[in-house]
């Protein structure tokens, strides 16, 4: 099938270029239109109930809020220079239209002592406004006071410019050095130039297809990263090997189309099955539903599907036409990236003394595994954000400068499906349990419609919110700030850090209490989130995993007919990500090489690991596959296991070690990323792939398949018959009488 398809490639190279050409053009065209990337917020946890319940039920505050935080440079806050500057800031703003508020310390005779900060030189202000937070905050400067912005939409803002300027930093790093590692592999510009154009191409494809699938369903802020960092490594290394394989042919005598016909029917057969076990890996994030990881399994599936349809049309074409000429723009002392003497005696020594090798590689990938065990989850927060940042340095100041902005809130809601929470046994119920509430170790003060007063008892508050009675302006005001049709809420403060184990084990004892009355408890706020996200995860990771091995070791049996190697490769696999995931948890959650790499050390997302065994997964086969498949090759023609093993590392290894080192090289381009995130996935990803091109693929697979002998290519007899019937295997080759000389000495 692939050999015809290169044939008819080759004949219709025009036809072919244009089609590509069109579904260019489509997706330009969607990437023009763009699309909204966010948060996804279709959760079914308990705190995702709960916020949407809050969010359909109450008051919303129209717009965006910003908490400015003036610092004085050593001025007190309570100096008129101090007033007279932060009042100036803030005067653009009081003529806006765009501006529905603003309070400070200042704004009545006395001076109110709880916006000022705890050295007495700092103070808050609070602006409300309608829209376009950036220029709205652009109003705001000073030359005699120091200002920075927080809060939710200025975090949110930092990190939609973080991100972006992480992705343009990636890209302008990676490119270049992708091109340099290139041409060392290749040893022509002509050569070079076409993996780089085919891994564009497809990232511009990929982009395309995340904003339409934008239209359909909610996408990640973070998919345009995932999309570029798997897109261009991805592309690239299929491209490399097709182009690499061509010249190969055309080396040995081939005409152009004879050498495209072969070339597909081995290299772009290898990534097709290769793109299969990519896209394989990353469905395995459609299982957690309701998360953002969902739709980067989405985005990630189509930047390859692109990488692959580009990899088998587009580029054949281009080959088809340059014929000999890819081969043009020759530099000197470069050779291309066939056999080598280097890889003749590491097929050689793993040959003779697999045992030998294959004990230390595997204690030494253990042993960098070992930290995961150390693993701890909590959801990402501001510290994912540079030291540099307005908002983090902004809300670095609220929480030292002012304790009780930077309180954990808990917001507990009780829902009513059959009516109004103010009955008086309902608010007597509430006013039960918010008194329980005030008595959990950590717990500071709530807030609600039954916290008002001290002084107020239980049976107090029942006259007050009694059917045709007349509450007071405070009474009345909480109402429309806590109460619903059938929900009351109560907030909860605490001075704990919202992601600690204290913290956790507040909201598990509100939880303990599954109901108040006749009304359903629910708890959301971001520690709620937390403790609901890392189970949902820890819950749906077992049947994605699952679904992942098993997809892939059956498309790895379609590709080479064995029920042996594909579970070998899944093996090997798990040894890459164990080592992988012990770096990470050793780097960013322990916080060795944190000076190094600028970030704070924090608990790992739990999104990260999942992430990471999806794409690594996937990404590890890419190399498996082309590996086997050439050990296959050897193997069909040779029938000597031995022979067909050594021969295929010797020839695919300096390959296959330029085509990690450019993925290597994109991966670590993210690994530059100011956000934490993608920081963390850029250079776990990179980790990943070097160890799997390096120390598994060159030493482990080779040393295990040579222990194994003829078992590599067994399969039960009916399973056999049907992978002949299905006709996916290469055509066989005439068995050669002469084993190659790699065996010898």
């Amino acid at each position: 099938m692939f050999a015809t398809w290169g044939r008819i490639v080759y004949r219709r190279r025009w036809l072919t270029l244009l089609c590509s050409g069109l579904v260019l053009i489509a997706s330009l065209a969607v990437l023009l239109q763009g699309g909204t990337l966010g948060k996804d917020h279709s959760g079914t946890t308990e705190s995702d109930r709960g916020a949407r319940l809050i969010a359909q039920e109450l008051p919303s505050d129209p717009g965006f809020s910003i908490t400015f935080v003036f610092g004085g440079r050593s001025i007190p806050a309570t100096d008129p220079r101090f007033r007279t500057a932060m009042l100036d800031a803030l005067a653009p703003l009081r003529t806006d239209p765009r501006v529905l508020s603003i309070r400070t310390p200042f704004d009545t005779p006395a001076v109110n002592s709880a916006l000022i900060g705890r050295d007495g030189t700092h103070a808050l202000a609070f602006v409300s406004a309608s829209k376009e937070y950036a220029s709205v905050r652009a109003l705001v400067h000073s030359d005699t006071v120091d200002i920075n912005a927080t809060g939710e939409t200025a975090i949110n803002h930092d990190f939609d410019t973080t991100l972006q300027a992480d992705l343009q930093r990636a890209e302008l790093v990676s490119l270049p050095l992708t091109l340099l590692l290139l041409l060392l592999v290749f040893g022509t510009f002509v050569a070079a130039l076409l993996p780089l154009g085919v891994g564009v191409l497809a990232v511009m494809g990929g982009l395309g297809g995340v904003y339409l699938l934008s239209r359909a369903t909610n996408v990640s802020q973070y998919a345009l990263n995932i999309v570029t960092l798997i897109g261009l490594g991805v592309a690239i290394d299929y491209s490399l090997f097709i182009v690499n394989r061509f010249r190969e042919e055309l080396e040995r005598g081939a005409t152009t189309e004879e050498a495209l016909a072969c070339t597909l029917a081995t290299t772009g057969r290898a990534i097709a099955f290769s793109g299969l076990t990519v896209a394989v890996g990353l469905s395995g994030l459609l299982f957690y539903r309701g998360t953002f990881l969902a739709s980067m399994g989405m985005a990630g599936a189509i930047v390859v599907g692109f990488a692959v349809f580009y990899g088998l049309t587009f580029l054949p074409a281009l080959l088809a036409l340059l014929g000999p000429r890819v081969n043009r723009g020759r530099l000197p002392f470069i050779r291309p990236a066939t056999r080598s003497r280097l890889w003749h005696r590491i097929a050689t020594g793993v040959m003779h003394r697999p045992v030998l090798v294959l004990v230390p590689t595997l204690a030494l990938i253990l042993a960098m595994g070992a930290p995961f065990l150390r693993l701890r989850l909590a959801n990402g927060d501001i510290t994912m954000l540079p030291t540099r940042s307005e908002s983090r340095q902004g809300y670095e100041l609220l929480r030292s400068q002012f304790p009780r902005e930077d309180q954990s809130q808990f917001a507990v809601v009780v829902q009513y499906p059959g009516g109004s929470p103010l009955t008086p046994d309902r608010v007597g119920a509430l006013y039960d349990f918010s008194q329980h509430l005030g008595t959990i170790p950590g717990v500071l003060r709530v807030e609600s419609i039954v916290n008002l007063d001290p002084s107020f008892d239980r049976a107090v508050y029942q006259r007050l919110y009694a059917p045709g009675g007349n509450p007071p302006a405070p009474a009345q005001a909480a109402i429309a700030r806590s109460v619903g049709p059938h929900i009351a809420t109560l907030t909860v403060f605490s001075a704990l850090p919202g992601s600690s184990d204290a913290a956790r084990a507040i909201v598990e004892q509100i939880r303990s209490q599954r109901s108040v009355a006749d009304g359903q408890l629910l708890v959301s706020g971001v520690t709620a989130n937390d403790i609901d996200t890392i189970a949902q995860i820890r819950a749906d990771t077992p049947a994605a995993l699952l679904f992942v091995m098993l997809m892939t070791y059956l498309v790895l049996f379609l590709l080479l007919g064995s029920v042996i190697l594909p579970l070998k490769a899944v093996l090997m696999n798990l040894l890459s990500i164990t080592a992988s995931f012990g770096a990470l948890v050793w780097v960013f959650q322990e916080g060795h090489l944190s000076g190094l790499l600028h970030f704070t050390p924090s608990s790992l997302d739990p999104s990260v690991p999942v992430l990471l065994f999806c794409i690594v997964f996937g990404l590890s086969m890419d190399y498996e596959v082309l590996l086997l498949s050439r050990i296959q090759e050897e193997y069909l023609r040779t029938r000597d296991n031995r022979a067909a093993v050594a021969a295929g590392l010797e020839r695919s290894g300096r390959l296959i070690t330029g085509a990690a080192a450019i993925m290597v090289g994109v991966f670590t381009a993210f690994g530059l990323a100011d956000v934490v995130i993608i920081k963390s996935i850029g250079l776990g990803m990179a980790l990943a792939v070097a160890l799997d091109a390096t120390i598994v693929r060159a030493l482990i697979v080779p040393a295990t398949m040579r222990l194994l002998g003829d078992w590599n290519w067994w399969a039960p007899r009916p399973l056999a018959h049907l992978y002949d019937r299905l006709r996916l295997s290469e055509a066989k080759a005439p068995v050669r009488t002469v084993a190659p000389a790699i065996l010898e000495d």
